[in-house]
């Protein structure tokens, strides 16, 4: 059969770019299809404008604290339009790379509209169908409004809609403290705006308690009010002000209402069942090597409702190119890819980060870094999970542990043993002697209180000219 392209992709997020822009440099003809804006979720509402944000809370935070290393400002106003500015002129200086012009230069045909499956090896856009050899879905996914009662009758935020408000919330009250509720809940009290955090239950829940209870110590510090293990029942609009009651029926207002509780895949309108393809409760089903229920259709990123991150998207991308391209074996391993709430400090995690039987955790603390002690960020600590001297996790709470998680999550990756990453050396004076720290924790006490090295060692300094 002739197809009309060798891959057609429908998503121009993150996964979708990826995979467009390393086949067609492969040679491939391929076909990318996106209804929305050219670079998806993380270029336009999610990773970057959030980080340009918390920049901004960052520097503002940092010059209030200054004086802690003997500088002083008269003043620090910030302005919150200025700041919303600031968010999308990032978003513009970026935007290039993921543009349309972009990939038809690179020579991927690219097609403004909403696909649909038509068929097993078929997609309908419009009046137009076209057939393929393989085919990517890379649709993405959206926020979740959760049910609460009155919810659909207020204005509220989610992040695809936050970063286009200029106007200073005088009170901003966030629902979901996951990632993204606890980062904007810090970064906007970090800008100097009364912010209320609320969580059913426990504020970043996948992560251990003691990271939890470093973070909430911060956003308290901060200036964050945090509800923990709390429903909203309901909520109420008069006028700008907003009111969130609990189910005690405690009752708090405020001007914005941000819900960050969660995202659900973008299977709506894709009409699966015509390609033969398999759905769960939370995205496309597919099996280890990123195959849907039709051999012949991928699906990747946050679609398939598993690890919801940009960088899980450019891996998904990579292990298909290698299927679809060179029919070569590629099956997702989950073990090593790392996480990152960009909180302050900052809090990362990968691999396995529970307790069990044979395995040991090992931990160092940011107050015995000489580079975290002069730039007074003395705040966190490192972890490791191992068995067997491998390990099988890791957790970095602190200054810049998303810049440090990468050395654990190749260690993990390449299943390497403590004794074989010992050889890494670390330049000093820097955080990354954080990591180097950390395996001198597991091998110290089995060195320095081991009674047979300590005897092997006096008998050879009684031999040795």
């Amino acid at each position: 059969m002739k197809y009309d392209a060798d891959l057609v992709i429908i998503g121009a997020g993150s996964s979708g770019l990826s995979v467009a822009a390393g086949a067609v440099q492969m040679a491939a003809r391929v076909v990318l299809i996106e209804g929305g804006e050219m670079g998806g979720d993380c270029l336009n509402t999610g990773c970057i404008p959030s980080k340009a944000l918390i920049e901004a809370a960052r520097r503002a935070k940092g010059a209030a604290s200054a004086k802690n290393l003997g500088v002083s400002y008269n003043d620090v106003t910030v302005d919150y339009a200025s700041v919303m500015r600031h968010v999308r002129e990032t978003i513009a200086a970026i935007e290039p790379h993921d543009s349309q012009e972009r990939f038809e230069g690179l020579g991927v045909r690219v097609i403004r509209g909403y696909a649909e499956f038509a068929s097993k090896n078929s997609v309908r856009v419009g009046d137009e169908t076209l057939t393929a050899r393989r085919i990517v879905v890379a649709a993405g996914a959206t926020p979740i409004a959760p049910p609460i009662n009155g919810l659909d009758a207020v204005a509220y935020f989610t992040n695809e809609t936050f970063f286009e408000n200029y106007d200073r919330p005088d009170h901003l009250i966030i629902i979901g403290g996951g990632p993204i509720g606890v980062e904007m809940a810090q970064a906007h009290a970090q800008l100097g705006i009364e912010t209320t955090l609320i969580e059913r239950f426990e504020i970043l829940p996948r992560e251990i308690s003691e990271t939890r209870e470093i973070v909430r110590t911060k956003l308290l510090q901060d200036g964050v009010t945090i509800f923990e293990n709390c429903d909203v029942s309901s909520i109420k609009e008069n006028g700008t002000i907003k009111s969130i009651i609990f189910g005690d029926g405690q009752m708090i207002e405020g001007s914005h209402i941000l819900v960050a509780t969660g995202r659900r895949a973008n299977i709506q309108g894709l009409n699966l069942s015509e390609a033969g393809i398999e759905a769960t409760d939370v995205g496309i089903k597919v099996d280890d090597s990123l195959r849907t229920t039709n051999r012949d259709v991928y699906a990747i990123g946050d679609v398939i409702g598993q690890e919801q991150f940009t960088h899980v998207s450019g891996y998904h991308a990579s292990l298909v190119l290698r299927s679809a391209l060179f029919g070569l074996p590629a099956k997702v391993k989950k073990d090593h890819i790392p996480r990152v709430t960009y909180c302050d400090p900052e809090v990362a995690s990968v691999g396995d980060i529970s307790d069990g039987v044979g395995i040991e955790t090992y931990r160092v603390t940011y107050d015995g870094l000489d580079r975290a002690i002069a730039g007074v960020r003395t705040d966190g600590f490192a972890q490791i999970w191992v068995k067997n001297g491998r390990v099988l996790g890791a957790t970095i709470v602190g200054a810049q542990a998303g810049e440090l998680i990468h050395f654990w999550s190749l260690v993990i990756a390449q299943n390497l043993k403590l004794s074989k990453a010992s050889s890494v050396i670390t330049p000093y004076p820097t955080l990354s002697d954080l990591n180097k720290k950390l395996i001198g924790a597991y091998f110290i006490p089995r060195l320095f209180d081991n009674s047979k090295i300590k005897s092997f060692v006096k008998l050879v300094q009684r031999w040795v000219p």
